[in-house]
């Protein structure tokens, strides 16, 4: 299946390619470059954290990982707070010597639970205008109830922080959302540390800090993410233009409007361009495509690149398990809004 999979982002690089040559003519050219213009970003928001991870291993290993062992947990879940392609994987490598808990905590928890703490609340409530902020809260609140569905058998602290992110998102939604907000903060400023450190390291060989991984170790998971970019994003351009038609019907069914409904498919690809959508979304589309993005962002796109670069067996395993999630949340916010009350602003 993973061979499958890869041939299907290998066509989608053919055909993104060759339409590039052709002066992009059919649209495929320019998501083809976009691959290759997302890795600064992309390098600019992980590579750093990674050359890190082994001191911030060192500092959880003192701080916390006795705690963890005295309850009896697997020390390796603490790196599912940082988001999968922000070192999380890495982190959950140093903490735990369990293999299956290093794919769980750094591959299912951080492509999860990890990427909307540190990347998708706190982009999307910066991006938002004050009016869809509550409609995204609600989202966010609904996608994290339904996480255990991507979590299932990941055991009672995934569970009981899920808990208490939803509790604050429904009792406390501006203090909550500041926090994560400081959070994601503070991790920038580390991997801007661990650029700063690791550039040095690679230009004079001398380095600032201890335990730092080689910088240029960390700009091989960023390629690996670009190359399959470079197929993914033509591919999910093919898929949308394919999906249109039942993508308007499923929107019509459920009461969302049909950049709602398109949404969904931008989410799996990346959270962004879905955020940026949700102005041209009706309210509950945008409830919707917020609870889908907790665990379905970035499925087809950066995470699956990330996996396909770390572990290519775990590929399948975490596409069904994120989608599974996405499916779940999407089911649970329509139940939860009312078709006629949340019909407004349709376009």
């Amino acid at each position: 299946m993973n061979q499958i999979i890869m041939w299907i982002m290998a066509v989608g690089a053919v055909l993104g390619g060759v339409d590039r040559i052709a002066g992009n003519r059919f649209g495929l050219g320019k998501r083809f470059e976009e691959g290759f213009t997302l890795l600064g970003p992309t390098a600019l928001s992980m590579s750093g954290i990674i050359c890190l991870t082994p001191l911030l291993s060192r500092f959880l290993r003192f701080a916390l990982v006795p705690i963890w062992n005295f309850l009896g947990l697997d020390a390796g879940l603490l790196a599912g707070i940082l988001a999968i392609d922000m070192g999380g994987y890495q982190l959950a490598g140093e903490l735990s010597a369990s293999q299956e808990m290093v794919r769980y905590a750094g591959l299912v928890i951080a492509a999860t639970l990890g990427c909307t703490i540190t990347f998708t609340i706190p982009v999307g409530m910066g991006m938002l205008k004050s009016g869809d902020r509550l409609f995204f809260s609600r989202g966010m609140l609904i996608g994290t109830g339904t996480l255990p569905v991507t979590m299932i058998g990941g055991g009672l602290l995934s569970g009981l922080f899920c808990f208490l992110l939803m509790f604050g998102i429904w009792r406390f939604p501006e203090q909550t959302v500041r926090a994560f907000t400081v959070f994601a903060d503070v991790i920038r400023l580390l991997t801007t540390i661990g650029l700063i450190a690791g550039a040095f390291c690679y230009m004079t060989g001398f380095s600032l800090l201890p335990d730092l991984a080689p910088l240029e170790d960390a700009m091989a998971v960023v390629s690996s993410i670009g190359i399959v970019l470079l197929g993914s994003l033509p591919t999910a351009e093919l898929l949308q233009r394919v999906l249109k038609k039942p993508l308007s019907f499923i929107g019509r069914k459920t009461g969302m409007n049909d950049s709602s409904a398109a949404g969904l498919l931008m989410g799996i690809v990346s959270p962004v361009p879905a955020i940026t959508m949700m102005e041209k979304m009706d309210e509950r589309g945008k409830i919707v495509n917020a609870a889908f993005l907790v665990s379905a962002a970035s499925t087809i796109a950066a995470h699956m690149g990330f996996t396909f670069g770390t572990d290519p067996d775990f590929v399948v395993p975490l596409l069904v398990a994120k989608l599974a999630g996405g499916i779940a949340a999407v089911c649970a916010a329509l139940f939860f809004t009312k078709k006629s009350a949340y019909s407004k602003t349709r376009k």
